[in-house]
């Protein structure tokens, strides 16, 4: 059966259980060579991605869960700092992702900067499920704690951090997304 591309959109949804095999090397070329297609106003591609994988994933449990234990963030309990570690063991591929930050650029906002790396972003997650693969944008792990943020090299000075992708293969079946009906959020402006 051949899958339009309408459908490939209209069935993505997030994975948040993922196992090994992570996409081969040439599909991750073509997962991230599908973030340049973004729409970018002044072509400034202001997304920069940091790729964690193999023993790197452990390292990135140790700091990050760390660095949100010394926050003082009350929601890393025991039980949670083992489930998330748990999870992050079984992921065969984290994505770092980032805003490089254009604070000259009198033409295109920040605004503009950030939605352009969402976007390129959501051309990730679309190209990992056409792929077969599964993926997970999370905003926890120290997302908000700049020490995560400048351990994989993005000065908060010059990069807003966005989370992680965790790209894999799906571990469980997932049901069909049920997606509300998008006149709910439809108006019809006619000037008059």
């Amino acid at each position: 059966m051949t899958v339009s591309p309408l459908h490939a959109l209209t069935s993505r949804r997030s994975m948040k259980f993922l196992r090994a095999p992570a996409p081969k090397p040439d599909e991750l070329d073509q997962i991230l060579q599908a973030a340049m297609s973004a729409p970018d106003h002044g072509k400034l591609r202001p997304w920069r991605f940091a790729l964690i994988r193999g023993a790197a994933i452990g390292r990135l449990a140790d700091r990050a869960l760390d660095a949100v234990k010394r926050s003082g963030d009350p929601r890393m309990t025991p039980e949670k700092e083992k489930s998330v570690r748990q999870w992050m063991s079984e992921v065969p591929l984290f994505v770092g992702l980032a805003q490089k930050i254009d604070h000259d650029n009198p033409k295109v906002p920040e605004q503009e900067q950030l939605l352009a790396t969402g976007a390129s972003v959501m051309n990730i997650l679309n190209a990992v499920h056409m792929l077969g693969y599964g993926a997970f944008w999370s905003t926890g792990m120290g997302t908000y704690v700049e020490e995560v943020q400048e351990a994989l090299g993005f000065d908060p000075l010059d990069y807003r951090f966005l989370g992680f992708l965790a790209i894999g293969t799906p571990a469980c079946a997932m049901p069909e997304a049920v997606r509300p009906d998008y006149r709910e959020f439809v108006t019809e402006w006619t000037g008059e």
